[in-house]
């Protein structure tokens, strides 16, 4: 009787067991040797050998951009025997400006953005620990003043949890900053913005008044602090940085790609990079 109700158990646990195990796809290998351009018309394509690349939803991929174009190519060409996507940003940004899964248009991303601001990490100081504050007065005040003088503004830090309110015309300055920029360059705005999880720092960043570097120190300031006290993973946390730092650069340059005039004068022999 004893065997019979372990097989029992047996047979209905078995397919519970088996839902369990997680199945994570295979990594892609790199199937081509070469990358390269074509241009036509003001658009430039990324060839994977022979074969035109294609985005996500299988449309046609391409920039309006050339440096863009042989950055997007750089990331194809940079990949070893397997292909990591995760690492691909640029070309990531593009095909996400070509395929829209979202749906957003221009005015979505700005009005996203603009009240991302009432947010911003860095409006937003420690209550109860003096020399974190102390910290993020020294090193985020001289930022906001900037923006602030940059952008005809009022922002203003807080030390509590409710949301700062900021004066009338806050919103229309930099929205009407914003909507200067095409919908591409908007697209790498909000990737900028999700990484370090400020406008004030992206802003500056894209603006040169710091690099890419600072902002990313800037925007993991508590963090950092609080590793002083409690220690650090050195692998795991060097790792989280120099990948905000990798997003955060990929985000500049489509920005600037997207909103620049600058095209590659040298001609790339036989179209490969």
């Amino acid at each position: 009787m004893f065997q019979n109700s372990a097989k029992l158990i047996s047979r209905i646990c078995s397919p519970l067991i088996q839902t369990s195990i997680r199945h994570y796809p295979a990594p892609v290998k790199r199937f081509y040797r070469k990358t390269g351009i074509i241009s036509s018309n003001g658009r430039y394509e990324i060839t994977l050998d022979q074969r035109k690349l294609k985005t996500p939803k299988g449309a046609p991929f391409y920039v309006e951009s050339e440096p863009l174009a042989v950055a997007v190519a750089t990331e194809w060409d940079a990949q070893k025997e397997t292909i990591d996507r995760s690492s691909m940003h640029l070309a990531a940004l593009s095909s996400t400006v070509l395929d829209n899964p979202s749906g957003l248009k221009k005015m979505d991303i700005v009005n996203y953005l603009v009240n991302y601001i009432s947010t911003d990490a860095i409006l937003y100081h420690s209550s109860h620990e003096q020399r974190l504050k102390e910290l993020q007065l020294a090193e985020w005040s001289p930022i906001v003043d900037w923006f602030n003088k940059r952008y005809d503004v009022e922002l203003k830090a807080t030390d509590g949890l409710e949301v700062p309110s900021f004066p009338p015309g806050t919103a229309m300055n930099i929205s009407r900053y914003l909507s200067s920029y095409n919908e591409a360059a908007l697209n790498g705005f909000m990737f900028a913005v999700d990484t370090i999880k400020s406008v004030v720092l992206t802003c500056a960043c894209m603006d040169r008044f710091i690099s890419v570097e600072k902002a990313v120190l800037l925007a993991r300031l508590e963090e950092e602090y609080q590793l002083g006290h409690w220690g650090r993973v050195e692998w795991a946390h060097d790792m989280q940085q120099l990948e905000s730092q990798a997003r955060l650069s990929a985000a500049v340059m489509f920005v600037y790609f997207n909103s620049s005039n600058a095209f590659v004068k040298q001609k790339i022999a036989g179209g490969e990079i």
